[in-house]
């Protein structure tokens, strides 16, 4: 049995490290990009007025691999999420799709790719896993609504420590939801957008580390005023 496993391990490792090569190989990258998503728009709708569940299907499916296999052109994806389905179908197909890919590149981490991870990213990994024996899963959730922070980091060195892999779904769906919705909609507005940082303004960003801060802040007036009370009795 562990035999089997072993095997089983190394061929899904196998067809990530093949499916990461062929998408650089063959400059898979091109057609997840912003000039190309204006340049397709219009085909896009239409083909998403014709076939509008077998685009979602699809979307969602490119989408889950995108984040899965931590490939760029994530954000430009969820541009397109707003462009061609709208605000409310971009946004749930996107919420869902990210939130997935990101617990399937966290369970790659953990299980295939751990020695690997851990060598590359020793430096990094250090606050985070401080920063969780501390504060527990508010400390994802802060690095969720952060944008600041990469995705794909995150997702990977959270592989590495000990939060469970239901927490870590649940709390990066959460998180992410500001920053989700923030793009889709500029998504909507694709005409305007020129680059992805066109997306991020300083406001936006200023309001987003305010969001980030906002568990660990709760977390801790809740300790202070559990411990007065427990100093009152």
């Amino acid at each position: 049995m562990a035999f089997e496993k072993k095997h089983v391990k190394w061929l899904i490792a196998s067809i990530a490290i093949l499916a990461i090569l062929a998408f650089f190989y063959f400059d898979l990258g091109k057609w997840l990009s912003l000039e190309n998503l204006k340049n397709k728009q219009a085909v896009l709708l239409n083909t998403v007025n014709e076939h509008f569940w077998a685009s979602v299907l699809v979307f969602f499916l490119v989408y889950v691999a995108v984040a899965a296999f931590s490939l760029p052109g994530a954000g430009v994806l969820t541009l397109a999420g707003g462009a061609i389905f709208g605000l409310f179908t971009g946004f749930v197909t996107v919420s869902f799709a990210s939130s997935i890919g990101a617990l399937l590149a966290f369970l790659a981490a953990r299980f295939l790719f751990r020695d690997a991870i851990k060598k590359r990213f020793a430096d990094q990994l250090a606050p985070i896993e401080k920063g969780l024996a501390k504060d527990g899963a508010f400390y994802l959730l802060s690095l969720r609504l952060v944008p600041l922070f990469p995705y794909v980091v995150v997702n990977l060195l959270m592989g590495l420590t000990n939060i469970p892999a239901r927490t870590f779904y649940g709390f990066s769906q959460l998180g992410m939801i500001p920053g989700t919705l923030a793009f889709v909609y500029a998504g909507t507005q694709l005409a305007k957008i020129q680059s992805l940082k066109d997306v991020l303004s300083p406001g936006l960003i200023t309001a987003f580390v305010i969001l980030g801060l906002l568990p660990i802040t709760t977390r801790k007036l809740l300790q202070w005023i559990q411990e007065r009370k427990n100093a009152a009795v």
